[in-house]
């Protein structure tokens, strides 16, 4: 009797350690931030980053190991694979915008704590002329860079790791100089509801391109040891959609946080 076999395009993953450890350390991970923030006391908290970090190195090793060795992510997985990506920027969107929505419902109506007026008495916010536009024209350059080596990866084109690494240069700059903006600020996060807001979202913007640099750092080492293909590369797709959601956010930041609010 002839045996039927039914194909399934889907990727049934194998069991693995990895979403289990990573669960456990994020929630060890909070308790410990909230140690340092009442007991002044890091050093378990940077144990628990460490290891956070080599939870997520296997864990991508494995999918990397799934991806371009064993073949499993065929045209239709890469394809949920975009649609999940796309669903997760779209929630991050949404994390940003209750911020915005906070800082508008401040702003077009002070409260008589901020002396009826925005920004609130005592604050001297930043000149949206100086470091923040030079932030800026830094994050819209790395942009166009990474947009540019995608196009060389998709042409198949060497000079494609080249822009890649000068985008990663250009978010690290981005981060050195918003860190000197946070030291020449004359105002902190407990400076009225202009300070919170402000630290709040610059701040989780900035955490935000931290992770896009580390996601453009495992691309760029992808790209080096050659595990993308112009019609295979799918993370790389997801790191540049992640950079350009961090750029887009920014030019909001810039416009409503630092030049709408002090014009």
């Amino acid at each position: 009797m002839k045996k039927i076999y039914f194909t399934n395009p889907y990727h049934f993953v194998t069991i693995s350690p990895w979403p289990l450890l990573s669960s456990l350390n994020v929630m060890v991970l909070v308790m410990m931030f909230l140690e340092w923030l009442f007991f002044n006391s890091y050093i378990m908290l940077f144990l628990f980053m460490f290891m956070m970090f080599a939870v997520c190195f296997q864990w991508w090793r494995d999918v990397i190991r799934e991806s371009e060795f064993q073949g499993f992510h065929s045209l239709l997985i890469m394809k949920m694979i975009r649609f999940s990506f796309f669903m997760f920027i779209l929630s991050e969107l949404f994390f940003f915008i209750s911020f915005f929505w906070s800082f508008f419902h401040v702003m077009l109506n002070p409260p008589i704590e901020c002396g009826n007026c925005w920004p609130p008495v005592g604050i001297s916010p930043f000149d949206p002329y100086g470091i923040p536009m030079v932030n800026s024209f830094i994050l819209i350059t790395s942009g166009m860079t990474l947009t540019l080596s995608h196009h060389l990866l998709i042409l198949n084109l060497d000079s494609k790791s080249f822009y890649l690494f000068l985008t990663i240069l250009l978010g690290m700059m981005f981060t050195f100089i918003q860190c000197l903006e946070y030291n020449f600020s004359s105002f902190s996060i407990s400076d009225s509801v202009y300070g919170s807001l402000f630290f709040m979202m610059t701040g989780f913007h900035g955490l935000h391109v931290a992770i896009g640099l580390i996601f453009l750092s495992v691309c760029f080492y992808r790209v080096v040891s050659s595990h993308f293909l112009s019609y295979h590369h799918v993370g790389f797709e997801a790191a540049s959609w992640y950079w350009h959601f961090v750029d887009v956010v920014w030019l909001f930041l810039y416009m409503i946080v630092y030049w709408w609010s002090v014009n």
